[in-house]
């Protein structure tokens, strides 16, 4: 794999440099750090870990917002329970509630079609394509048409790589548009649910335990990959078998113990240590209390809307947990910062200062950096106000008016050549657009959606100036002031007007032109057809700005990468989904939060001391009566003279690393990381390298758990652990 020859100096600088615990690694950055890795206990030849294909990167599954891992060589995955709690939900009625009760098939007719649209992606390839991206022509473009070169440059690049049937391609940005990158995944599109414990294993201790330690949760489940019989990816159809994996995971025999080497790979999603002190003050002084005054509504309306409507509640149940664990984090990242004090910014502006004051010292620098230092502190305050704006606009939208803008812009695209579509409406999103199409009436109510929206149009209504959307106003009729029993007649004869919740409707507009969509009377499709030239305009208003951010944020990546190669300084790249690995060490936590010293593992009696057999601690009684009677087998933990549940340590995650496997010093699986702490979360925006702890799943509470109480013996078979 290329590098460029800026980043392959300053990461052979840096190798013996960065903290254990600290840092989502791109797997090719991982040699450049072995005698790090050697140190810290890892047996394996620290260059085999750089190799996407071979073992152990070879088993890792991308879930989309969230890790797997192959544990068996006929396409078995494990995960997160909470990671598949969408899949879980959308295969769950009141008749058969998975949700609550579990799922487990004992064979491969038995397994559940995941929810519409579900992918697996394996990463096979990663080249550094920045000079294709950014071409000579490119550089000397502005703005837009700055945007609009990269665009096509990418799409050219991610078309010759997908013409190798069953991948998906993509160019990701690295160091805020300084790298790019083509990341090439195999796709596998038909995705099954194979197992998932109940509710009170999977998601025991709820929203009061999420991010909070000690925690007694089971926060795993299985799917499977399956390809067509010629063993390429295929859609989903009966006849499809499972794939085989090049490579899988097995278990370990040994457990873990306190000072263990693990390490973790993942698909992180996003960290912004790399952002300016501007956008850390408008992330914390208004993006998240906004968020949270937004989702505390959110959630209090849907428990009101589904109460003692269990359909209803099925439906809305990944919204709300998702909704819930957002929450919680954004509430940990507030809090964390605002006890902080001025320390946090402080220390931003003093790092930005530094960086100003290092450019302005050398004449060569200054000349190089300066300008572009300048020019995207007054852009990014730009876009902060456009990210304002946008999110007061999310609330107010009917859910199904957003699915047919959606449908009305793919109408517009798809008649174009395909190189000419907008990324998102190309041949190769259609499928992705229909599945989420096809699915949307599983998670959707009118008399829901319109509770949800109407408070917040109603007091958007009282906003003034740039705050509003004039092409939504005329297109409803709105105006300022309207009282709420008006907004709620609007909304209710726009809901009326409708036939786009019924899924065969809605499928059929997938197929319409412009001038169908013109022609309609439609009341939602009217508003997407009286929307969408001002969007068009907003889009290229943005994307203009965009541009200009482009240019000038990765020529100050470039002045601080330099900068912290000068100060002999660890730099990896903020975490942008792409796969990525870190290590440390199963670790204890002394004087956390509470005064207290927390244990580095949790055990099962701690279920039973919590159990309270209902809401968020209603354990199974049928585990509860196995812990009583110690019926561990082989799981149990001599020293803790108990089966572990979860455990601590000093792994460097985030959102998106959800499900990856941690493995120990030879790569075999020992659990699964799942969640971090609240006073530590603020470890996306400020690594705090004392205080961080990913909360983990223990694999021998996870075998214990399919072995005695779920029965799960085919699957353990088929692991090769019974």
């Amino acid at each position: 794999m290329k590098k460029s020859f800026l980043l392959l100096n300053i990461l052979s600088a840096l190798s013996t440099m960065a903290f254990a615990n600290e840092g989502m690694w791109m797997p090719q950055q991982l040699p450049e750090i072995a005698g790090q890795l050697k140190a810290a206990g890892l047996k394996l030849n620290p260059v085999n870990l750089s190799k996407l294909t071979e073992f152990p990167l070879g088993a890792m599954v991308g879930l989309g917002n969230c890790s797997a891992s192959f544990v068996s060589a006929q396409g078995l995955v494990v995960t997160n329970h909470h990671c598949a709690y969408d899949a879980i939900a959308f295969n769950s009625t009141p008749q058969r509630n998975y949700l609550e009760n579990g799922f487990l098939a004992k064979n491969f007719s038995e397994e559940l079609r995941a929810t519409p649209g579900k992918r697996m992606t394996v990463t096979s390839d990663v080249q550094n394509v920045t000079k294709k991206v950014i071409t000579e022509e490119v550089a000397k473009l502005k703005g837009k048409p700055r945007l609009d070169g990269i665009e096509k440059n990418r799409k050219a690049l991610v078309a010759e790589c997908e013409k190798e049937a069953g991948y998906r391609c993509t160019v990701a940005s690295f160091y805020a548009g300084l790298e790019f990158y083509l990341i090439k995944d195999l796709e596998v599109r038909d995705v099954r649910l194979v197992y998932a414990p109940p509710k009170g294993v999977g998601l025991f201790g709820g929203d009061t335990d999420n991010w909070v330690w000690p925690r007694h949760t089971g926060d795993y489940s299985y799917f499977r990959a399956y390809v067509g019989k010629d063993g390429k990816p295929a859609d989903y159809s009966k006849d499809n078998v499972p794939l085989v994996p090049k490579h899988f995971l097995k278990f370990a025999k040994e457990g873990l113990k306190e000072g263990d080497f693990v390490m973790s790979p993942g698909y992180p999603g996003r960290t912004n240590r790399h952002r300016l002190p501007s956008e850390v003050a408008a992330n914390f002084d208004a993006q998240i209390p906004g968020f949270l005054k937004v989702s505390t509504q959110m959630l209090q309306i849907v428990e009101r809307e589904t109460k003692g409507n269990e359909g209803l509640a099925l439906k809305y149940a990944d919204l709300v947990a998702g909704v819930n664990n957002a929450q919680k984090s954004q509430q940990g990242m507030q809090t964390s910062y605002n006890n902080s004090g001025s320390d946090f910014l402080g220390r931003k502006q003093k790092q930005h200062e530094d960086l100003k004051a290092w450019v302005n010292a050398d004449p060569k620098r200054k000349k190089e950096y300066a300008e572009p230092i300048e020019a995207i502190e007054k852009l990014v305050a730009e876009r902060n106000e456009l990210v304002r704006v946008n999110f007061l606009r999310q609330q107010i939208a009917p859910a199904l008016t957003q699915t047919a803008s959606l449908m009305l812009r793919l109408a517009h695209e798809q008649f174009k050549p395909d190189a000419q579509r907008k990324i998102g409406f190309q041949l190769r999103d259609e499928n992705r657009i229909k599945a989420r199409v096809d699915g949307f009436d599983r998670r959707y109510d009118s008399n829901v959606d319109l509770a949800l929206v109407l408070p917040f149009l109603t007091e958007y209504l009282t906003y003034t100036g740039n705050d509003r959307d004039a092409s939504f106003d005329a297109a409803l009729g709105l105006r300022d002031n309207m009282p709420e029993s008006e907004v709620k007649a609007v909304l209710q004869a726009l809901y009326a007007g409708t036939q786009l919740g019924d899924k065969a409707q809605r499928l059929a507009w997938l197929t319409r032109t412009p001038d169908d969509f013109a022609a309609s009377n439609d009341s939602i499709i009217k508003i997407a057809v009286a929307k969408y030239e001002s969007d068009l305009k907003r889009e290229a208003e943005r994307e203009e700005l965009e541009g200009k951010i482009q240019e000038s944020y990765a020529e100050y990546m470039r002045a601080k990468l330099a900068f912290l190669k000068s100060k002999n300084l660890a730099v990896y790249p903020d975490a942008n989904g792409t796969l990525r690995v870190t290590f440390g060490k199963v670790a204890s936590r002394p004087m956390a939060v509470d005064g207290s010293n927390w244990n580095a593992f949790t055990t099962v009696q701690g279920i039973v001391d919590k159990a309270t057999g209902k809401g968020e601690f209603n354990a199974p009684k049928v585990q509860l009566d196995a812990i009583k009677a110690r019926q561990f087998g082989p799981y149990v933990d001599p020293k803790l003279n108990s089966v572990p549940v979860n455990f601590l340590a000093t792994l460097d995650i985030t959102g998106g690393a959800s499900g990856s496997p941690i493995l120990n010093s030879k790569a075999e699986l020992v659990g699964l990381a799942f969640d971090g702490t609240l006073d530590t979360i603020i470890s996306d925006w400020d690594f705090n390298a004392t205080k961080t702890r990913s909360i983990n799943l223990d694999a021998r509470y996870m075998l214990w758990q399919m072995r005695y109480i779920d029965k799960a013996d085919n699957l353990l078979k088929e692991m090769n652990v019974l």
